[in-house]
């Protein structure tokens, strides 16, 4: 009986015990349903959630421009969406990851030749090439890496060419100084060239009746060529829609601008041309004095001087360690203070136009894609001796082309795809 009666119990904590685990295991399901097993057993992690901005838009300050022969600047504040941006976050940091890989491509030798870094100068071309026109060029100088992919070459297209390869937007035949996209004439070797090569690109544009202007690219070195005056000169004469843009970073080689030239004011050179100056380390203030200059040149008053002030962390070239001119202290003062990605996120943060994982979401997108470009660029294989006649013209006339013996021509190539 009594054996009987410790059954009955042992039946009904059963019954309890199966009661309770019914109300757990859906429970459980839900849970194990929104976490992935992995083979081992282990609950894969969850992607944290990103957090959005709340706002669309919002109005940014820019710093007082300098004017010369001008009754009215550009804006000194600027709406801007948050769409906008994100996009313009995301060229500033595609930039500077861009030239850090070229920098660590140099060190390991795989870069060869002269290499023109751009790091802590990427809000001038951003900017700009944020409110370009299709129909507008730009005639670049040295530090044309960036440009030449905001201009429409790959991250691959651009290392690539750094390392002479084949996928480079020249094939590896020009290199550093020398990349070209159909709106991007050069990278420019020749100091202060930049000035007449571009008042004849916008001579172009006024024959042809394109509508657009172009940029000329040069630095606070070059402006005391006598070749960009005499372009400023002609330039004016013949209405030209020129922009001659200065990108004075403060140094000329290692010469500080003060020590080279008897007037810095680069916007007032022209004389009898306009000009402005403007924060280039600030991308917004870049952006809208971009609006205002090719407004300027397309409704027919002439060219336009811009000086942008910038500055650039590294040396003249990789060969310049940039140290024996000015002290480490400037640098790091300038990095702390003006720099153009972190005091963009700053004023995005504060604007609250963007979050910091959405920043941080695009960081790592863009590490992602540049390390990929990188190791493919150094992987890449180099063009063969027949390509060195390839390219030469865009229409040649000749069947051959004379090598460095005269009787041992080599044939004309047409690779790369023409503008129509």
């Amino acid at each position: 009986m009594i054996n009987w009666m410790l059954q009955i119990k042992k039946l009904d904590l059963i019954a309890q015990l199966i009661l309770e685990m019914s109300k757990i295991i859906p429970s459980a399901a839900k849970l194990l349903a929104s976490r992935a097993v992995t083979k081992a057993g282990i609950l894969a992690p969850v992607a944290p959630k990103i957090r959005y901005s709340t706002k669309n838009e919002a109005s940014i300050e820019i710093k007082p421009y300098k004017l010369h022969k001008l009754d009215k600047g550009p804006p000194t504040s600027s709406t801007i969406t948050h769409k906008e941006a994100l996009a313009l976050y995301e060229k500033l940091v595609v930039l500077r990851r861009l030239e850090t890989a070229a920098s660590n491509m140099y060190k390991a030798k795989v870069i060869q030749g002269f290499c023109h870094l751009y790091l802590g100068e990427e809000a001038v071309a951003v900017g700009i090439c944020s409110v370009m026109r299709p129909i507008d060029t730009v005639c670049g100088a040295y530090r044309c890496h960036g440009w030449t992919h905001l201009m429409g070459a790959s991250e691959l297209g651009v290392l690539a060419e750094l390392a002479g390869r084949k996928s480079g937007c020249g094939r590896g035949k020009g290199g550093s100084m020398h990349m070209y996209t159909p709106r991007l004439f050069g990278g420019n070797g020749i100091v202060g060239a930049t000035g007449p090569l571009g008042a004849g690109i916008a001579f172009a544009h006024k024959y042809k009746g394109t509508g657009g202007v172009n940029f000329a690219l040069y630095g606070d070195g070059s402006a005391n060529q006598g070749q960009v005056h005499e372009a400023f000169n002609m330039a004016k004469l013949w209405v030209l829609p020129c922009i001659f843009l200065c990108e004075n970073n403060g140094y000329g080689l290692g010469t500080a601008a003060k020590r080279s030239s008897a007037s810095t004011e680069y916007y007032a050179r022209g004389d009898y041309i306009p000009g402005i100056k403007a924060d280039g380390m600030d991308v917004v203030a870049t952006r809208e004095v971009t609006k205002f200059a090719i407004d300027w040149c397309a409704s027919g008053k002439g060219p336009i001087v811009v000086e942008f002030d910038t500055y650039r962390y590294t040396g003249h070239s990789m060969s310049d360690p940039g140290t024996s001119y000015r002290s480490r202290e400037e640098v790091a003062e300038v990095r702390a203070k003006r720099d153009p990605i972190t005091s963009f996120k700053e004023k995005l943060l504060k604007a609250q136009l963007a979050t910091a994982e959405q920043l941080k979401a695009i960081d790592s997108k863009v590490k992602k894609s540049i390390d990929a470009a990188t190791k493919q660029a150094k992987a890449d294989a180099v063009i063969g001796p027949e390509e060195l006649t390839a390219d030469i013209y865009y229409s040649c006339l000749e069947k051959e082309i004379r090598g460095t013996h005269p009787g041992a021509p080599r044939a004309h190539l047409a690779l790369s795809k023409r503008a129509s």
